[in-house]
């Protein structure tokens, strides 16, 4: 089991909402989301309480970033979903990706 995630008074104090990345160990490929509660958001995606990711379990995050509006996590949710930000997640997370053999190319 992991240790419970150590940044909730960050997340409740400053930055409010985080743009996160989950690396499913079942089918080898990511979910991006965003939340203005990590820590629950979490635990409901490994509960199965989350449609699009119940047959995908575990779930590992392996990326988050905080923000302070959620206009702005959203649109950054929404780039990372993109062909191009995509590519960028795969050049910000090479090795962690190479380490639980994601299964897309990585260049």
């Amino acid at each position: 089991m992991t240790p419970p995630l150590q940044i909730t008074y960050f997340s409740n104090m400053f930055l409010p909402y985080c743009v996160y990345i989950l690396f499913s160990h079942h089918d080898h490929q990511l979910y991006i989301g965003y939340s203005a509660n990590l820590d629950e958001r979490i635990k409901d995606h490994n509960r199965g309480g989350v449609f699009s990711t119940k047959g995908r379990r575990p779930l590992e995050l392996i990326y988050c970033e905080f923000h302070k509006s959620k206009t702005d996590a959203s649109r950054r949710e929404e780039y990372l979903k993109t062909t191009a930000g995509k590519k960028a997640i795969k050049l910000m997370l090479r090795n962690s990706l190479k380490e639980l053999k994601y299964r897309h190319r990585l260049d």
